[in-house]
């Protein structure tokens, strides 16, 4: 999985690239941890999923830490746009309740 950022005003963007499973979670979730530690400034953190090839629950369970990362440091964390097999996992999993979807 790559993990690219870009920083658009106070807004932090995450984009996720590959399959979001057991085996690239680790490292991906690594990156975006450091990545929230390094912009504490930003206010308002944006994890585009529309690269995301493939996801399981692993995938949301990443998005849940990086959730509880972001509200520990007072940030909104919003998911845009998931591709259809993202989006039917996290539709499934009620997860939207927690992180707002942004399209």
């Amino acid at each position: 999985m790559k993990v690219q950022t870009s920083r658009c005003g106070a807004e932090l963007r995450i984009k996720l690239v590959g399959d979001m499973d057991e085996y690239s979670a680790a490292d991906a979730r690594r990156i975006c941890d450091k990545l929230l530690d390094e912009n504490p400034s930003a206010q308002r953190v944006v994890i585009n999923l529309a690269e995301v090839a493939f996801m399981d629950s692993t995938g949301i369970g990443f998005l849940i830490g990086r959730y509880k990362k972001a509200k520990k440091m007072g940030v909104p964390l919003v998911v845009e746009k998931p591709n259809f097999a993202a989006d039917k996992v996290l539709s499934l999993s009620g997860i939207y309740a927690l992180i707002p979807r942004a399209d």
